[in-house]
């Protein structure tokens, strides 16, 4: 039972956490929304490369048992053809919301993922999935206390009516890309070639870096024949393969200021759509 200081507290932190524009504290009249504002608003949340950000202090972790049985659930998700790799990528990646990126467990995120696929897919009703939920937590009130959690009720189904994606019936007992190959055509790059990362409008998801938009970079390996994350995302059935290509980028072209050696390099995997052939105006090396 809760009371209203409980609620009171809880609204308080979510006010604390949740981030806002004080220069624009309403909706804004189309006038105020340049071109700027717009992207910054657009932009996918787990593309934090370059962002401003106080030092972390990083150090080894054991995975606890929830985060790896976690991984496990998502993996044999993907494997059962129930969604995509990169369908868990935007569901726990992007579609929660800033405060919730940075505020979530890393695998946190995975698991409200799974939930919510679940959901969305009509496998669970949200109201069965909620019951259980509240199950757990009443199963486990006085903390864990050295125990492991246990799937209680335990059920087994041959799984035979689950309906499963496209992906999985066509690419079983191939594997991923595997499947693709052949089907992008003949590669519009080769290893060496100067390229520039197109700046394509982002809207709700990709995975082309930000920071390496409007950058030119040289070619460091042809990868890989598949749909790019944009449309494997949604789990289309009929998206096109295309290329992937390693592009190597100096870091003194990618950051602003950069003060490390000249020979600093970064690479990073870009689908064929992103790129264009290096050579005009903007190509200044």
């Amino acid at each position: 039972m809760s009371t209203a200081s409980d609620r009171a507290r809880q609204l308080e932190l979510v006010a604390r956490l949740q981030s806002s524009f004080p220069e624009l504290p309403d909706a804004p009249t189309p006038d105020l929304l340049d071109h700027s504002r717009y992207a910054a608003y657009m932009k996918p949340v787990h593309d934090v490369g370059g962002e401003p950000d106080a030092p972390i202090f990083y150090e080894g972790k054991a995975y606890e048992q929830w985060e790896h049985m976690t991984y496990v659930m998502c993996e044999v998700l993907a494997w059962r053809g129930i969604w995509l790799s990169e369908e868990r990528r935007r569901i726990g990646n992007v579609d929660v919301g800033r405060t919730v990126y940075l505020g979530f467990p890393y695998y946190g995120r995975w698991l409200l993922a799974v939930a919510r696929i679940l959901v969305e897919k009509h496998h669970i009703a949200l109201g069965e999935l909620s019951e259980r939920m509240l199950e757990v937590q009443e199963r486990y009130a006085g903390g864990l206390n050295g125990r492991l959690p246990e799937a209680t009720p335990r059920s087994v189904g041959d799984g035979a009516d689950v309906p499963r994606n496209s992906h999985h019936r066509h690419a079983v007992g191939i594997g991923d890309p595997q499947v693709y190959a052949g089907r992008a055509g003949e590669a519009a790059f080769a290893v060496g070639d100067r390229v520039e990362v197109r700046e394509l409008p982002v809207l709700l998801y990709t995975r082309t870096p930000e920071y390496v938009r409007g950058a030119v970079g040289e070619v460091a390996a042809v990868a890989y024949e598949s749909p790019a994350p944009e449309d494997e995302t949604w789990g289309l059935s009929d998206a096109p393969a295309e290329w992937f290509y390693v592009v190597r980028f100096a870091m003194g072209d990618l950051w602003h200021g950069y003060t490390g050696p000249a020979d600093d390099t970064l690479q990073t995997e870009i689908p064929e759509r992103w790129l264009a052939r290096a050579g005009g105006k903007d190509d200044t090396r």
